[in-house]
């Protein structure tokens, strides 16, 4: 009976030391892959059977089983992540960062400006908008060199001198002034007698009615003053209008009716002759005044309209306008051209008008009659004209 308990222990402990150690060997094999995994980087996987931890609890505690157990050996602990990217270096490029702070010549600082990151040769990387206090940075900037340019509207665009970085350095720039950017006008200077051209242009397409024509009066007050050409090409443009021929007509047939000059005759062939005398009345003055003598005495032939001030000031400018000329320096003068422009019309038409009717009245009275009409259309081209008058200028320009 001793033999079998002897037997029966031996047995057990046998028992007891195997099922103690296939207990600890998915442990140790375990610890063993774990720390494998952590030197390679390559994970393993591997399945162990865990039934033996019930069976080994429910063992007697032996001294083998204990004796068995402390003979294993412990597993490694693993490497912790944070102890390994310790272990890792920032690279070479990427880590470097430049920053400055923008502000004008009063060093108030501006928001809102561009800034652009150069390359070495010129091309750009990088670009973003200086903070509400004028502060910029550029990050994770390869190590090199490079420039910085500042630009905002009103001020002085900024260049930066070359600025050499090195990997994980912090450069901070110097102090970032910016001017106040200069301003330029761009002013288109012509010659006086281009200026007079485009007046001119301007002054032929005005119309009493949008008929008749009101190229004598200047609404620009100081208006370039004309070439003799102008006033010879202006001259022809009025008297040569359509509607010269139009009141001519209408002009001649009133004579013809009163039986005015009546050394012309009735019939056709007087209202021709009375038509003939009309139409040389009106060009001639019209070149003698307006082109011939205005370009000898250097006269303008036109009437400058006021349009400001009192009735009685402006009354005053009318009427003088057919005694008093605006000479081509922007001076007053005597109006020369005009009176001796009807003068020596009046004296030219004793060629072609009746022998009854020739002498010096012809000549005074065509005078006279012309410088009153010249004052009485001033008066009416003053208060009326300018309201009655299409394509005027309503800025003062051409």
């Amino acid at each position: 009976m001793k033999h079998k308990r002897i037997v029966y222990w031996r047995s057990y402990g046998i028992v007891a030391v195997l099922s103690a150690i296939f207990a600890g060997y998915p442990t140790y094999f375990h610890a063993q892959d774990v720390q494998a995994v952590a030197a390679s980087g390559t994970v393993a996987h591997a399945s162990f059977s865990s039934s033996t931890d019930t069976d080994t609890a429910a063992l007697p505690d032996t001294p083998m089983l204990a004796a068995v157990s402390s003979s294993l050996p412990e597993a490694p602990e693993p490497q912790s992540d944070a102890q390994g990217s310790n272990a890792q270096t920032l690279p070479a490029d990427g880590s470097a960062s430049i920053s400055g702070v923008v502000q004008d010549v009063s060093e108030a600082l501006v928001a809102g400006a561009q800034v652009t990151l150069m390359n070495r040769d010129g091309s750009q990387r990088r670009t973003l908008m200086s903070g509400a206090n004028g502060e910029f940075t550029f990050t994770r900037i390869p190590a090199g060199s490079y420039l910085v340019l500042i630009t905002v509207k009103g001020l002085e665009p900024f260049e930066s001198a070359e600025i050499a970085v090195t990997a994980q350095q912090f450069y901070e720039m110097p102090k970032i002034l910016m001017g106040i950017a200069s301003t330029s006008t761009e002013v288109t200077v012509l010659p006086t007698d281009v200026i007079a051209a485009q007046q001119i242009k301007a002054e032929e397409k005005q119309r009493l009615l949008g008929v008749v024509p009101n190229f004598y009066v200047s609404y620009v007050h100081d208006a370039a003053p004309l070439t003799a050409k102008q006033k010879f090409s202006l001259a022809t443009h009025d008297t040569l209008d359509w509607t010269s021929y139009v009141g001519i007509t209408v002009s001649a047939g009133i004579e013809q009716a009163k039986n005015a000059y009546a050394g012309y005759g009735q019939g056709a062939a007087g209202y021709g002759k009375r038509w003939a005398a009309k139409f040389g009345d009106g060009r001639s003055s019209d070149y003698l005044s307006h082109a011939v003598f205005a370009s000898l005495f250097h006269q303008d032939p036109r009437y400058f309209y006021q349009g400001t001030g009192t009735n009685k000031s402006r009354l005053e400018h009318a009427l003088s306008s057919a005694f008093v000329a605006r000479s081509d320096s922007g001076k007053t003068m005597p109006n020369y051209s005009y009176l001796l422009g009807t003068m020596v019309s009046g004296a030219l038409s004793n060629a072609y008008y009746p022998h009854a009717d020739r002498g010096a009245s012809l000549v005074f009275t065509n005078a006279f009659i012309g410088i009153g009409g010249r004052a009485g259309q001033a008066v009416l081209q003053e208060f009326l004209g300018k309201h009655l008058t299409k394509n005027v200028p309503a800025s003062g320009q051409p």
